[in-house]
């Protein structure tokens, strides 16, 4: 029995691909002209030690020819193959150039990202001044610092604009991988690596540290020795009594705190 339109059409769906996406053609990297599965294949392929001289990532606008997985055809990029007509992805963007069958990640294009997304349209909102997308959640709920996204993750240096990991923004609004900024707070690590502001709640760890001072007398040469400090909580500065533990902000009441002159007796 010959095969409908529509099950040509869809023959082959989530049966080809790579390990970043199921789709039903390869690309031809203009920047080196060889084939690969998807830009990350590429990118990954050049990243590697024997290619360190040769190091470069592949503008996905710029991809113009595809190769069918379903008859080899080589092509101008576009959803349907022109010589077997099998849909070589079932969300296709003509702008990225992108190619994904798995439509259950809900795939969508952001004019103001200038590239495709996940997780459904309904689900996030450009911030025009971080200029990236963000969870609803975070609208009007943010501390906005101007193109947040378009930097390198300071624990693992990926970018973190077009990133496939989870990113993760922080009290402060800077941004980092989800899983980087996990492993971060498993090492006991709660400042940002970028402005060193707390990034979770410490109020109970500064009242802990009001214990332990109390309880802590400095000895008698240090007792009334006065510091300088910068609050990276508050961006404020103050000057303090000197003590061992820590010292704390007058503004703020955090112990985030650095000392920017040495401790001096009063006159």
């Amino acid at each position: 029995m010959e095969a409908s339109p529509n099950d040509r059409l869809h023959f082959g769906k989530m049966g080809f691909g790579c390990h970043h996406y199921r789709r039903r053609c390869q690309i031809r990297a203009p920047c080196c002209n060889e084939v690969f599965d998807c830009r990350h294949c590429h990118n990954e392929s050049t990243s590697t030690l024997r290619n360190i001289y040769d190091r470069h990532d592949l503008v996905r606008q710029d991809v113009k020819q595809v190769i069918c997985s379903v008859c080899d055809t080589e092509q101008p990029a576009a959803q349907l193959c022109s010589n077997c007509g099998v849909n070589m992805g079932e969300y296709f963007c003509d702008i990225c150039k992108f190619y994904d069958d798995d439509t259950e990640k809900g795939q969508f294009h952001c004019d103001d990202c200038g590239i495709c997304r996940v997780g459904g349209r309904e689900n996030f909102f450009h911030c025009k001044k971080c200029g990236s997308c963000y969870a609803i959640s975070l609208r009007n709920n943010h501390r906005c610092v101007e193109n947040s996204m378009r930097h390198h993750c300071p624990i693992c240096y990926e970018y973190l604009f077009d990133s496939l990991k989870d990113t993760n923004v922080m009290k402060c609004g800077h941004t980092m991988h989800q899983e980087c900024y996990q492993e971060m707070l498993k090492r006991d690590k709660f400042c940002c690596p970028i402005c060193s502001r707390s990034v979770i709640d410490m109020s109970k760890t500064w009242q802990r540290l009001d214990e332990e001072i109390e309880a802590t007398a400095m000895p008698s040469d240090y007792r009334d020795k006065k510091v300088w400090i910068l609050c990276n909580d508050c961006n404020d500065t103050t000057e303090v009594y000197f003590h061992i533990i820590g010292q704390k902000c007058g503004h703020c009441r955090s112990y985030n705190t650095r000392a920017i002159s040495p401790p001096v007796l009063p006159q």
